[in-house]
């Protein structure tokens, strides 16, 4: 399994395109967020597979099923791997959204925001929270019931995950960093040996990579992370 995913977050095809070069064979896939795809469009998708890449669209479809499901059939058509929609989003346009996917593509439900801690989810929900983990579990629960292919949640909740959903769900975990690197502006971030021991499938890595002096350096850094890990699992 190729777990480290790179997210694109640049703001055009050119600047992403120079980094794929750069990094070359060191990562197979990649993330394109919503201000890449804003920008650039499908073309930035069929550019990527172009250099024999997978993609990972991270759009975080949230509206109403019909519209949710006619955007999921425009992703599969541009064969995406993974897809994800808001899991708030509710049950009938995750569903929606599942049966516009087909067997190929992948939908990831997003939980909550690796960048959002205990408080700010406590004001926008309406309630007291301590903790975040039981309302990532539950809205997980539901998109599994729905038949997503797995979520979108960062390594702290990662172990309470793996064990209501299972071993088949996916658990795409970003907010990664190295022990050396810092948090930017993520509130819950974990090394690639803490959540892949917690349970994560697939690992997101931005600016630890973009931003690094070599990209490509920094890439085989995280794999070499990654390697030594599932190694020590097995």
């Amino acid at each position: 399994m190729n777990r480290l995913i790179v997210a694109l977050d640049l703001p055009s095809q050119r600047e992403a395109l120079a980094l794929v070069d750069e990094i070359d064979d060191a990562v197979e896939v990649y993330k394109v967020g919503l201000e890449l795809y804003t920008r650039e469009g499908p073309g930035m998708v069929r550019a990527l597979h172009g250099r024999g890449k997978r993609v990972f669209l991270d759009l975080k479809l949230h509206d109403i099923p019909t519209t949710v499901a006619r955007a999921v059939e425009a992703a599969r058509a541009l064969e995406v791997e993974f897809l994800t929609v808001h899991t708030s989003g509710g049950r009938p346009m995750m569903e929606a959204a599942r049966e516009a996917a087909g067997d190929e593509m992948k939908l990831l439900g997003v939980t909550l925001l690796t960048s959002l801690d205990a408080a700010e989810v406590s004001e926008v929900w309406g309630r007291p929270l301590d903790t975040l983990d039981g309302e990532v579990i539950r809205l997980a629960e539901i998109a599994r019931a729905t038949g997503l292919s797995g979520v979108v949640a960062s390594g702290h909740e990662a172990r309470a995950l793996r064990k209501a959903l299972g071993t088949e769900a996916l658990i795409v975990t970003p907010g990664i960093r190295l022990d050396s690197g810092g948090n930017d502006d993520q509130a819950r971030v974990s090394t690639p040996r803490s959540a892949i021991a917690a349970g994560a499938s697939h690992l997101v890595v931005g600016r630890p990579v973009t931003r690094a002096e070599s990209p490509r350096s920094a890439a085989r850094a995280f794999q070499a992370a990654i390697h030594g890990t599932t190694e020590a699992r097995s």
